[in-house]
């Protein structure tokens, strides 16, 4: 059972990078040679829908979520409608230990994850400017990294 459902973890991650799949028995003799040469062999399941982008898809599938923002309702709002960048204004809460860069979720009011992305502030700094807005983060940090706490190209959302 196990490896079935890592076997589909798999599919699915491959198929969120927008790649097709062929699954063939694997003791088959040569049988990568053989679908490289065109022989129809095994199952192939096409992915017909458009590209992700590999950064994106990365993001999306990133296993290892090393914190996590609440956002207040009208920026839940926002991110799920839009595409548009997280701003710290809408921060209520900040979960976790984690750097610039590292993958977080973007938590509901509620406490549901909404979206992931790649910090643009750490956790400890993310703390300090939750709540405020752009204009006031070099103040408060004594240096702006970036306006937005995560960009919107850094921005996957999760859920509906």
């Amino acid at each position: 059972t196990n490896f079935f459902l890592a076997e589909f973890t798999l599919l699915g991650a491959t198929w969120n990078g927008g790649a097709s799949t062929v699954i063939v028995y694997g003791r088959e003799p040569r049988v990568l040679q053989r679908l490289a040469a065109g022989e129809t062999i095994g199952t192939e399941l096409v992915c017909y829908q458009p590209r992700i982008l590999a950064r994106k898809s990365w993001i999306a599938d990133h296993l290892n979520i090393e914190g996590a923002v609440l956002l207040d309702a009208g920026a839940a709002r926002a991110i799920v409608k839009g595409n548009t960048s997280l701003l710290p204004v809408g921060v209520k809460e900040v979960r976790g230990d984690f750097k610039r860069g590292d993958v977080i979720a973007v938590l509901s009011p509620e406490g549901d994850e909404l979206a992931r992305g790649l910090a643009g502030y750490s956790s400890s700094d993310t703390v300090r400017i939750a709540g405020h807005h752009t204009e006031e983060i070099e103040g408060i940090l004594g240096f702006i990294e970036q306006p937005e706490l995560i960009h919107k190209d850094n921005l996957v959302i999760t859920r509906d």
